[in-house]
């Protein structure tokens, strides 16, 4: 019994101290997205689908929620985002070379149809997130029309 105290002690020493390194939040000021809507002009309706559903994930600014501030939340939060940034980040979009910029639409396109986006995990606590079948239309529409561009 003495062992699984000790290791009670060390885990809980480790939490706290977790508390005090946090990862670094990925947070821009300014318009973090406009390169990529001026480019892909997605109407109206496409936007706050991006918006409610993608940005969080895939751009260079993450509007976090309250739990965020607990380790070891804020870890796992920082690799959802750092991991989907790595697949599809809308903020680096002019830095993309027009293949690649048909690529990762054909791959939106992909994982929406699929339902593999937005991830579960995230719909989960974001309810507005979790698409209908008329947004899943609207946004591969929108996406199969900004491919022409490329």
């Amino acid at each position: 019994m003495k062992i699984v105290k000790k290791i009670a002690i060390v885990l809980l020493v480790v939490l706290v101290g977790m508390q005090f390194y946090r990862p670094k939040k990925n947070q821009a000021a300014g318009d973090f997205v406009a390169a990529f809507e001026s480019e892909t002009q997605p109407p109206s309706e496409v936007k706050v689908i991006l918006k409610t559903a993608c940005y969080d994930c895939h751009s260079a600014n993450t509007k976090y929620p309250w739990y965020n501030n607990i380790a070891p939340v804020s870890y796992w939060l920082a690799d959802h985002v750092n991991e989907g940034k790595e697949h599809l980040n809308f903020s680096d979009w002019e830095n993309y070379t027009a293949k690649k910029k048909d690529h990762k639409l054909e791959e939106v396109i992909e994982e929406v149809k699929k339902g593999e986006m937005p991830l579960k995990e995230y719909t989960w606590t974001h309810a507005d997130a979790k698409l209908t079948q008329e947004q899943i239309t609207a946004l591969v529409t929108w996406a199969e029309e900004a491919r022409k561009k490329y």
